[in-house]
């Protein structure tokens, strides 16, 4: 058998837990996966893993072994990342997730971005969840967020992102419009996710409004598509009013009291080296971010100043 696939099979049950998990993400069979570990043992001539119906566990020397494998594998990665590098061209399958609000405002850069690399293949999921990119296999992620990223990737500060409160002008044919915060409680609400009430800064600090829900929608566009239709109210990424498919129908109301901005990070991994093909996006959509955001676009999103790299590692 091969034995680095064994290795690498052995380091994969191990993270995942159990044979049938690390079967799923080798897409091999359980059987399989067994033979290899089986394979391992054999080699060496000592137990790795002490195996039970409820769960497994490494002995001693598998503890040992397992340690060692992960660096050996890891710098085997490594060092085929610094060749890939020296690559002619930048090549491979890029893997990328965005908030489903970003898609019209990244379609140019995209655009333009495949004709100076043909050979990378952005496969990117416009989606409002917090996926996890070491686990779901993401080599690049935007994420807009007033609060804590998540710790042990490495997060780029791109720009702070204004948040309005929007509705339809025909749900202001039917109500009238609210004139300060404390009128949203009799507002219905359109709401992403969770969210129960409206948060406020003002001079006087946080300002706190319960939130009258109607619907609630885990896809920013589901939420500013009912707004649209005259359901309620909603917290909407100010670049959504500037859309063509909503330019018409959406107004901002309380524009004099702001919501909690959020700010928009471009995160990864953290990697000693950075594959050729997420180098040169990063490099290419750091550029195009800047030059828009200069110039038409991104309209309602501020930059951070230009002597701020805006790059920050969270470590575990």
């Amino acid at each position: 058998m091969d034995t680095l696939m064994s290795i690498k099979t052995f380091r994969q049950v191990i993270e995942s837990g159990s044979f049938v998990a690390a079967a799923e993400r080798l897409d091999m069979s359980t059987a399989m996966v067994s033979k290899h570990v089986m394979h391992i043992e054999q080699r060496l001539g000592v137990r790795l893993l002490n195996r039970n119906p409820r769960m497994l566990s490494l002995t001693e020397p598998g503890t040992v072994y397992f340690e060692r494998c992960k660096v050996l594998l890891d710098g085997l990665h490594e060092t085929e990342v610094e060749l890939g590098s020296l690559s002619a061209a930048p090549r491979g399958t890029l893997r990328i997730s965005a908030p489903t609000w970003f898609a019209e405002q990244l379609t140019d850069m995209l655009a333009s971005f495949r004709q100076h690399y043909p050979q990378i293949v952005v496969d990117i999921s416009f989606e409002d969840r917090i996926c996890d990119l070491v686990q779901e296999g993401y080599d690049l992620a935007l994420r807009a967020t007033a609060g804590e990223l998540p710790m042990g990737l490495v997060a780029r500060r791109l720009h702070s992102l204004k948040f309005l409160i929007g509705a339809s002008r025909e749900y202001l044919k039917r109500h009238r419009a609210p004139t300060c915060p404390e009128d949203l409680a009799t507002h219905d609400c359109v709401a992403m996710g969770n969210i129960d009430s409206w948060t406020f800064l003002g001079p006087s600090g946080k300002l706190e409004v319960p939130a009258r829900v109607v619907l609630r929608s885990r896809m920013m566009s589901g939420v500013v598509n009912a707004v649209a239709a005259g359901i309620g109210l909603a917290p909407l990424p100010s670049t959504l009013f500037e859309a063509p498919a909503f330019r018409d129908t959406l107004t901002p109301v309380l524009t004099e009291y702001p919501l909690r901005e959020r700010t928009l990070y471009l995160l990864h991994a953290p990697r000693k080296h950075l594959p050729l093909k997420l180098r040169t996006f990063i490099d290419y959509f750091l550029k195009s971010f800047t030059v828009q955001a200069d110039g038409q676009f991104p309209r309602t999103l501020t930059a951070f100043p230009p002597n701020t790299d805006g790059l920050l590692t969270n470590r575990l």
